[in-house]
């Protein structure tokens, strides 16, 4: 069941259920209280403050000289806190209840609808910045109704690698189908390699790596029991019964699924792109393909990444940091800071495309991905965090034995119809 938005002043009543849309998506949250986040001083020449998930960047990263190199362009200084995804958006809830937001936040892409709904964010409207170059199925992963709040700082996706020394050895074709799938994964089994793997974690990170397959049978999100999704389920139930997926498959993260490939005797995983780095320092010598459709063509994988957005502030720091948000998102100002998580840069241009292979060639295989990417708010809105939780609880009973996947989506979608 999909609910109609009506309201999008909620703030207070939101702050606890974003926050555990949060834990959802993206597993436990730190505790944090709030910070003095507001920016201090005039817009013009003051400080302005940043929140990002990026705790790994340091102030020597491509990334830290990107910020610093735009706020001196503005004339002011960027004040910037990196944590993960989950801490981020409880704080940044607290923070605009006590009215000490940030003057820029980087939020995950499914979160932005949530947090815009309690009208948190000024929209790209508003702000006055030209979006007219982003994919459009870039930039509707950040909308809500329709309207952008935020420019998306990179894009990411899924698909499927390959072990070139495994598929050499078998004889087999990279599949295009589910029954070429089927096929070449059983017989990499029949050679003794293991076959494929892929996260069904109890969390975001599981509904993420399913998507493609669910989307790829035609199955759609508010129609979760369809035959076309208890399809997509069947194929990772067989995967595991027939033992060419661990069941471990149910607690193991994407990086888990990678460093299994890594080991060498794995034939396939489903990844992103932002393992690229891992894999071409590591011995495996591999191909990607896309994750096929049932019955050909590429699956629709989900779209992941961050945007770049402003919290709702006086119309002096709003303009300022909409300057700073249309130089960090760039594209030529953001190709170097975007190789280093292996980011497709979202923009339709054939010359930075052609760049970004150069940097990356690897690459070449996701920028045709994200361009056929789903947002995974893209449907429902703010409904998708409710909708993925049924998901991947419904592919958890499946894999563990617990249902069949008629009745583990049969009743994930009850779930949803009960509210």
């Amino acid at each position: 069941m999909v609910h109609t938005v009506q309201h999008r002043h909620r703030l207070a009543g939101v702050v606890a259920t974003a926050a555990a849309g949060a834990l959802a998506l993206t597993g436990c949250a730190s505790s944090q209280d709030p910070a003095d986040g507001s920016g201090t001083g005039d817009a013009e020449g003051g400080s302005f403050t940043l929140w990002d998930p990026y705790p790994q960047f340091d102030e020597t990263s491509a990334w830290a000289t990107l910020l610093d190199t735009c706020a001196a362009e503005a004339g002011v200084e960027i004040t910037r806190e990196g944590m993960d995804t989950s801490a981020l958006t409880s704080k940044l809830l607290l923070a605009a209840q006590a009215k000490n937001a940030p003057d820029l936040a980087v939020i995950d892409n499914p979160l932005v609808a949530s947090i815009a709904e309690t009208g948190l964010l000024a929209s790209t409207d508003e702000l006055g910045l030209d979006t007219s170059a982003i994919l459009p199925n870039a930039l509707a992963a950040g909308q809500l109704d329709g309207t952008a709040y935020g420019v998306p700082l990179g894009s990411n996706t899924l698909a499927l690698y390959y072990n070139a020394a495994i598929l050499t050895e078998t004889g087999m074709p990279e599949p295009t189908t589910w029954a070429e799938l089927r096929d070449v994964v059983a017989a990499a089994q029949a050679a003794g390699h293991q076959g494929i793997a892929f996260s069904a974690v109890g969390t975001e990170e599981g509904t993420f790596q399913f998507l493609p397959f669910f989307w790829g049978a035609g199955a759609e999100l508010d129609d979760l029991d369809s035959p076309e999704a208890v399809e997509a389920l069947t194929l990772w139930t067989d995967f595991v019964t027939s033992g060419a997926a661990s069941a471990s498959v149910l607690n193991s993260t994407q990086a888990d699924a990678n460093d299994l490939f890594l080991a060498g005797d794995l034939a396939f995983q489903v990844n992103g792109s932002w393992q690229l780095p891992l894999l071409d320092a590591g011995d495996v010598e591999y191909g990607i393909v896309p994750i096929p459709g049932v019955d050909g063509g590429t699956a629709p994988a989900p779209l992941g990444g961050e945007f770049l957005t402003v919290p709702v502030a006086d119309a002096d720091r709003q303009a300022t940091s909409a300057e700073l948000v249309a130089c960090i998102t760039e594209p030529q100002n953001s190709l170097e800071w975007a190789k280093g998580l292996s980011y497709v840069l979202p923009v339709d241009d054939p010359d930075l495309e052609s760049q970004q292979i150069e940097q990356t060639p690897n690459l070449a295989a996701f920028i045709d991905a994200v361009g056929s990417a789903r947002g995974r708010t893209a449907d429902l809105g703010t409904d998708y965090p409710r909708v993925s939780e049924k998901l991947w609880t419904a592919v958890q009973e499946a894999l563990s034995g617990t249902k069949t996947p008629e009745q583990a989506l049969t009743d994930a979608q009850a779930a949803v119809d009960a509210g």
